[in-house]
């Protein structure tokens, strides 16, 4: 295909040749001469013969060996492992939170913003690997050298730099740092007013671009001057929600919410921020507060969001999500996110939500690669040790995710989903009883998280009480876990632990009707399960799985 072999010349910088060029100089073993032009041979012959004449070497020593055998020495030697590093991206940066230095403290959000925004239209150019927000936010404040943070988070440079807003005046400076020898390759100021923050970021964005001799596509430059939110005011509103709802607390939520409403007002309709409202209430609904009023909230945004913009990623996230919640259709779901995916290649959340989607109908090898592409560009998120630890647990390789799961706890604490995820993958390691002591030492009952609920729910299963976990099942509760895929299914692997198949099918095949189609795991990979897979009604339902399983497209 030629569109293919340019697209490889592009990226190899070299180019390419059929295989059947390597056979057509004859005598492949013999010497090179001396007018072999190496220039003009671009068919590079010259190596396959050397190659031959290597292996023949080779053979040689083979069989010299075979002929006069040597007794091993064996010596003690300490055996060393190290975590493999990967080589570092010579167009990679990680954007450091930009400093406040502006006489009001308070004006912290405001650079926290602009570090975003560069952050996020640095994440438009192909050639150049970007640091998330999330991983980055994490060096905020901190006395660590350039030098030290790129290595940490394995880039080639770093840009960082200061804000000062005084009123509607602002002074912004940057510099861009190689992180291998810590030198300054460029440093610049920029005064103006509020009005200008756009083409500043614009302006930073181009120069980086520039200095890493990075040639942008018109595509990549439209990315970089679009402004969703072109109202500095309605912008600032959105991104301090944004940093509110990703909490998942009810209480942030609210006020993010309020932010949102407040930035509506003051640009009128927006597709962006629509979108936003309903993520909101959509997050509402994923901890359970107000489900059904929620959902029917979350459904009426989106839907106003599409009408202005189609493509929006941020609004096929959310419906997603409500496919999920409303309809228990887990593929309509997986194309929201793919559709998503494509319109923001590089967002980190985004990821997150695919791949997932792709480990819950059974196709881990499919979500190994969105797992490895946010290690590399949102390193220092627990989300991301989350999302490989689910990987391995929903492949079925449950001592493998010990060590993700146990480290996104260790990174969010606070986090129900994280706290609920260290209990159950201790049970999946034969260690019941040690996560029956964390959940007593670290949830606490009761509580109106969903998460929460179900890790004080496992807390009992682990101890066998029928009678509190009867006590659990309220309508409310019931009502939550029928309509998640994911709950029901870790629920009827609870109730086949206790060996209660009436009601482990009963949850298993609400799973499976909502979308859990991950076969692997059901059929075979699934400890807890094992109570229940010599009954007919079993293989019955896996017939069913099976056929949705091996019909997925991709």
């Amino acid at each position: 295909n030629i569109s293919d072999a340019k697209l490889c010349e592009s990226v190899l910088g070299g180019v390419l040749r059929g295989i059947e060029f390597i056979y057509k100089e004859p005598g492949v073993n013999k010497p090179l001469t001396t007018d072999d032009d190496e220039n003009k041979n671009l068919n590079k012959t010259k190596f396959r013969i050397q190659i031959n004449k290597t292996a023949t070497a080779i053979n040689e020593i083979i069989s010299g060996l075979k002929e006069e055998p040597v007794e091993p020495v064996f010596e003690s030697t300490e055996l060393i492992t190290v975590k493999d590093k990967p080589l570092i991206k010579e167009k990679s940066i990680i954007v450091l939170p930009f400093e406040n230095i502006s006489p009001d403290p308070d004006q912290e959000y405001f650079s926290d913003g602009l570090t975003e925004e560069i952050i996020t239209d640095l994440s438009h150019i192909h050639d150049l690997l970007v640091i998330s927000r999330n991983s980055a936010m994490t060096f905020k404040g901190t006395k660590k050298k350039t030098k030290e943070i790129a290595s940490e988070v394995n880039v080639r440079y770093v840009l960082e730099g200061s804000v000062r807003k005084a009123g509607n005046n602002l002074r912004i400076t940057a510099q861009l740092i190689d992180g291998i020898n810590d030198s300054h390759l460029w440093a610049e100021k920029y005064s103006g007013t509020l009005d200008d923050i756009f083409d500043i970021q614009e302006k930073v964005s181009q120069t980086i671009a520039n200095a890493l001799k990075i040639q942008l596509s018109s595509w990549e430059k439209k990315k970089i001057q679009e402004r969703p939110i072109d109202n500095v005011l309605a912008y600032d509103c959105y991104k301090r929600a944004c940093t509110e709802i990703n909490s998942m607390s009810k209480e942030r939520l609210d006020n993010g919410l309020k932010l949102l409403h407040k930035g509506l007002n003051i640009i009128g309709e927006n597709a962006v921020i629509y979108a936003g409202v309903a993520f909101a209430y959509m997050m509402y609904a994923n901890i359970g507060i107000k489900q059904e009023d929620s959902i029917k909230k979350a459904e009426d945004f989106v839907q106003k969001a599409i009408e202005l913009d189609k493509e929006l990623a941020e609004a096929h996230v959310t419906l997603g999500g409500i496919r999920i919640l409303k309809d228990g259709d887990m593929i309509k779901a997986i194309d929201h996110w793919a559709l998503a995916h494509v319109s923001k290649p590089e967002d980190p959340e985004i990821m997150v939500y695919l791949s997932l989607g792709y480990d819950l109908v059974g196709q881990d090898d499919v979500a190994r690669s969105l797992v490895e592409k946010c290690a590399k560009i949102d390193p220092i998120n627990p989300l991301n040790e989350a999302i490989a630890g689910w990987n391995h647990f929903f492949g079925g390789r449950f001592d493998l995710a010990l060590d993700s799961l146990f480290a996104a706890y260790n990174l969010s604490p606070e986090n129900p989903m994280h706290q609920y995820f260290k209990a159950l993958i201790l049970v999946y390691n034969d260690q019941a009883e040690e996560a029956y002591d964390f959940i007593c030492q670290n949830v606490e009952e009761p509580s109106e998280n969903i998460w929460s609920q179900v890790t004080i729910f496992l807390k009992y299963i682990i101890k066998r009480d029928k009678n509190k976990l009867n006590s659990l099942l309220t309508t409310d509760f019931v009502t939550k876990i029928q309509r998640d895929l994911q709950y029901s299914y870790h629920i009827a692997t609870f109730y086949a632990y206790l060996d209660d198949k009436k009601e482990s099918f009963k949850w298993l095949e609400n799973a499976i009707s909502r979308g859990f189609t991950n076969y692997p795991l059901l059929n075979k990979r699934d400890k807890l399960l094992v109570n229940i897979r010599g009954e007919e009604r079993f293989k019955k339902l896996m017939e069913r799985v099976k056929y949705e399983w091996e019909n997925f497209q991709v």
